[in-house]
């Protein structure tokens, strides 16, 4: 009879080692060796995990032969959810979505599934709430409950074998975490029961064309638990985000196969639910009347929408020897270089203040169109002077001073005279060969223009 292998995996890269460490040569990351127990392979365990219903025998077939309308996709019923998604929903794809503890993640997927079960036929599977609790939920969200299937079950083979009865389009899996395989000889949670389970169910959903969404857990530094290879086997990874201390959510996409990435969708948390915002910008700039100095407003480019946001900054004298340099939804690596190009070439020196930087909203930047709007906050707030009101900015900087263009230019100078913005300080490749009505456009080559704009 083979033996049973023993691996070393890091639960944070995927990365496995022959034997356990403290830290992981591929990520470089501390106490993340876990052990992983690899159960030794036999042909009749093999013929059992990929006998489900509906299984057919693999063809080679060439890329003329495959019919693309034979899968064709169908709504949530959430319009940010099918903008994240690329469309739609996909049958037979795996989709992963992630988030803190009370972040919304099976309230939103039990409002998709009541409001698809009259529809489609629907299974939700819960692992760690009672069937009365999911019922009390449904029932103070005041949604209908009449076609939605629920099971209370952990073990994998057991859910499918359920499924493989009830046949349904759309199934739900809360959550990975929870889930266990019985060949499998460890823990629920641990690294071999999540990669083992996850890629049971991703076989089990391509194979009879289930929509299965996995709900995810996240560790405290906010990424997704669980080995890598969970990211790996499913097609979509979605994170639902929002602070604890406020009403707003956004469900962002790390990975689609079927549509772009990066993809934005936005929610708000009422008390019947999550309900879509349609329009984010409008809430991004609840500004006040008066404007005040260290308040400029941008436009950032997410997956296929221009999104407006605000950004502040305040600059004040250091008390301390070291001047602090705090960056909320902005990288603070960022921050400090565009300091140092801003002494340069700006010749503005802030090397005895603290600076804050924030985007209102909880909303996270990333890309570098941001750069621009970032030095200009600050210095209107080193000198104490406020921004117009009707002023837009955008534009990534380099180290020599010189000012970048970003992409997709006249959309976002577009997208900001719809709000009623007039005056727009950009890099000069992205001025517009057609005048934007309404909206003067400055474009500037170097930090100095811009600084002479303002």
């Amino acid at each position: 009879m083979a033996k049973a292998k023993t691996a070393y995996v890091c639960s944070d890269c995927g990365a496995e080692s022959p034997r356990w460490q403290g830290q992981c040569n591929e990520c470089q990351a501390w106490n993340t060796i876990t052990e992983f127990v690899v159960s030794p392979a036999s042909v009749q365990k093999t013929s059992n995990r990929s006998g489900y219903a509906g299984q057919t025998q693999a063809q080679v077939q060439t890329l003329d032969t495959i019919d693309l309308l034979a899968l064709p996709r169908f709504t949530s019923g959430f319009k940010e959810l099918d903008r994240v998604l690329g469309g739609g929903i996909v049958p037979g794809s795996a989709l992963l979505i992630g988030g803190s503890p009370g972040a919304g993640k099976s309230t939103l997927l039990l409002q998709i599934m009541c409001g698809l079960a009259a529809n489609h036929k629907a299974l939700y599977v819960t692992g760690e709430e009672s069937l009365q609790q999911v019922a009390l939920r449904a029932n103070r969200l005041a949604l209908p409950t009449d076609k939605l299937q629920l099971l209370a079950e952990t073990n994998i083979e057991t859910i499918c074998e359920i499924a493989s009865q009830i046949k349904p389009s759309i199934m739900v899996i809360d959550s990975i975490q929870v889930m266990h395989v019985a060949d499998v000889q460890s823990a629920p949670g641990s690294v071999s029961q999540v990669r083992e389970s996850a890629a049971y169910l991703t076989r089990f959903a391509k194979q009879n064309h289930i929509a299965m969404f996995l709900v995810g857990h996240v560790t405290k530094e906010g990424s997704l638990a669980g080995p890598k290879v969970l990211e790996h086997c499913i097609d979509c990874s979605m994170m639902l985000e929002g602070e604890s201390d406020s009403r707003y959510r956004t469900l962002r996409g790390n990975k689609n196969r079927f549509g772009a990435v990066n993809e934005l969708g936005v929610f708000a948390m009422t008390g019947n639910g999550l309900k879509e915002v349609s329009n984010p910008s409008a809430i991004f700039l609840s500004r006040g009347d008066d404007p005040s100095p260290g308040s400029v407003v941008m436009v950032m480019w997410e997956g296929t929408r221009p999104l407006l946001v605000e950004i502040q900054a305040l600059v004040d004298y250091s008390q301390t020897a070291n001047p602090r340099r705090v960056a909320v939804g902005l990288d603070q690596n960022r921050m400090s270089m565009l300091l140092a190009v801003m002494h340069r070439h700006g010749n503005v020196q802030m090397n005895d203040q603290d600076v804050f930087a924030n985007v209102v909203g909880g909303v996270k930047v990333s890309e570098t169109g941001a750069d621009l709007a970032v030095l200009l906050s600050m210095v209107s707030s080193f000198k104490n002077f406020a921004l117009p009101k009707e002023l837009i900015v955008f534009g990534e900087v380099g180290l020599a001073g010189e000012i970048r263009p970003v992409t997709n230019g006249t959309e976002r100078l577009t997208e900001a005279a719809k709000h009623g913005f007039k005056k727009a300080i950009v890099p000069f490749a992205n001025v517009p060969k057609k005048a934007i009505a309404g909206m003067q456009v400055v474009g500037v080559k170097r930090l100095a223009e811009a600084l002479e704009a303002i």
